[in-house]
């Protein structure tokens, strides 16, 4: 009989019932055909049974290190505990006890994507809801940027958050940081672009009017009838060069005026169809984790992500805005799913 090296589950589930059965650890080897000396070093291992886990002692906390510790996290949102505890010069504490001190004044957040809403901003959708209860929104076309980075959508890790405490607004750059900025509307089932920014350029009041007539207007509305012209409502949000004396005086005289021209309420990207538009562009560019090496090829993504969006989906967007208004007239201003 060879020694072997390990017993097999089976053969150690036989060693047990041979010992209930009183039999001896040289009968069991026998029966199953293995050293004795591999029997009985089992059988002395499951007698000694597992060793008890030393408990290393813990670093105390005093009750003038946790103040300081609620002192940190509140001036530190979105840290991490570790960043909480070195700013406060506490070591030796391990991650586990950090985090069961702060859970007891504090809770792990994500920023929030969203302001938060004043009784200002919930009027003033409630009035626009009321305002377009019942416009075609067939005739609307929905207007917006969108910036796609090298390495994914810009956010924020979780991080912890004193309680009673709001997540911080990230800012949300349009332009700048190693990115694309896009430009793209939906009106009925039609995709309008997407059209490229032309890299370093910050859109003021006067580049935004620009880059309008050398894309959007030029390539897309000279094209379209007198008719479609007559009854096409135009909608942006309220960015500065958006809502500009300079922009608003500019697009009126190309026609876009009055009621023309869409009121738009503050702080709304979530009556805005296209940006459930930018999400599927998103999910689709960046699934995976995608990332790119150059905005060249991140622009090409978005392009041929586009080009992937039927008419039918573009329709579902449009078509949801009856809903939209519902839903904000029913949450009295409220932010609405998107």
């Amino acid at each position: 009989m060879g020694q072997k090296k390990d017993l097999t589950g089976s053969e150690k589930s036989k060693i047990v019932r041979y010992l209930a059965e009183a039999c001896s650890s040289l009968k069991i080897a026998k029966l199953l055909k293995r050293d004795h000396r591999t029997i009985k070093r089992f059988i002395q291992n499951s007698q000694q049974g597992r060793k008890k886990r030393v408990e290393k002692p813990r670093r105390k906390i005093t009750a003038h290190e946790l103040r300081k510790v609620k002192r940190a996290a509140a001036k530190m949102p979105l840290a991490t505990s570790l960043a909480i505890f070195q700013s406060c010069n506490i070591t030796g504490v391990p991650k586990s006890t950090r985090c069961a001190i702060l859970r007891d004044m504090a809770k792990v957040r994500k920023a929030e994507r969203r302001p938060p809403l004043n009784k200002t901003h919930k009027l003033k959708r409630q009035d626009w809801a009321k305002k377009y209860l019942k416009t075609d929104f067939s005739k609307v076309l929905w207007t917006d940027e969108m910036r796609v980075s090298l390495d994914g959508p810009d956010g924020w890790a979780r991080g912890w958050i004193g309680k009673g405490q709001r997540a911080p607004v990230p800012l949300r750059r349009q332009q700048g940081g190693g990115g694309v900025l896009v430009w793209a509307g939906i009106i009925k089932d039609e995709l309008v672009g997407p059209f490229r920014v032309e890299d370093g350029v910050k859109l003021n009041s006067q580049s935004y009017c620009q880059f309008l007539e050398d894309t959007f207007f030029k390539q897309w509305y000279r094209k379209k009838s007198a008719s479609f012209k007559k009854n096409m409502i135009f909608m942006q949000d309220n960015a500065p060069s958006h809502a500009s004396k300079y922009s608003t005086a500019w697009l009126a005289r190309k026609g876009l005026k009055e009621e023309k021209l869409m009121t738009w309420p503050p702080c709304s990207p979530d009556l805005n169809p296209i940006e459930n538009l930018w999400s599927i562009i998103k999910c689709e560019i960046y699934k995976e984790g995608k990332q790119y090496t150059s905005l060249n090829s991140v622009w090409e993504a978005v392009v041929a992500a586009a080009r992937n969006v039927d008419g039918e989906q573009i329709k579902t967007l449009t078509e949801s805005m009856d809903g939209r208004l519902l839903s904000v007239l029913a949450k009295k201003g409220g932010y609405i799913g998107r």
